[in-house]
């Protein structure tokens, strides 16, 4: 699943080539050689982590059950077994479509929020569920459902770190700032 690409996304990517490479921001595609398109390819990727991050969240959270009424029980279960409701989809909901427009901050900081409100025990019994509900969907035989949940759960968490991570704008003082706010307030 991947987010839509936003202006403000690109924009430093077409910094970064007009800059590193020399590049007009009206150069036809004819004045392209292989080493340039190259260079492209490798500035592109060096941007594409928050990208990639964002399409990766939401990626994880389409092998949950559809929140619908057949996967009502899985996310009511959810929710008993983890203790937050920061997860159910009436609250993920506009920061899940917010991440398909390419903007995954706020579900990232939500799902960081849900992750840290869980004590320990509450964690293995969510893993428990979602491990449950993603051997049934995948088929994953052999496989403890308890271990096919804590490795979703940590790989979610380090993903939703990855989207703020990448998102972060270091290179703004105030950019850096306000991300140092909202990750101390998470």
């Amino acid at each position: 699943m991947l987010p839509q690409v936003r202006p403000h996304v690109s924009a430093p990517l077409t910094d970064q080539l007009e800059h590193q490479l020399d590049l007009a921001p009206d150069l036809e595609a004819s004045h392209l050689d292989v080493e340039r398109v190259a260079g492209i390819a490798v500035v592109a990727a060096a941007h594409s982590g928050g990208y990639a991050a964002i399409g990766h969240l939401l990626g994880l959270l389409a092998a949950l059950p559809a929140p619908t009424e057949a996967g009502e029980r899985f996310w009511s279960n959810l929710w008993r077994s983890s203790g937050t409701a920061y997860l159910l989809p009436a609250n993920i909901k506009a920061d899940v479509l917010q991440s398909l427009a390419g903007e995954g901050t706020a579900l990232a900081r939500q799902i960081l929020s849900a992750v840290d409100e869980m004590t320990p025990p509450q964690r293995v019994a969510a893993g428990e569920v979602i491990g449950q509900a993603l051997a049934e969907s995948d088929h994953l035989p052999g496989l403890k459902t308890q271990v096919i949940g804590e490795l979703w759960l940590r790989d979610l968490e380090l993903t939703a770190w990855r989207v703020l991570h990448a998102d972060r704008r270091s290179d703004d003082p105030a950019g850096r700032k306000a991300f140092l706010e909202a990750w101390t307030s998470v």
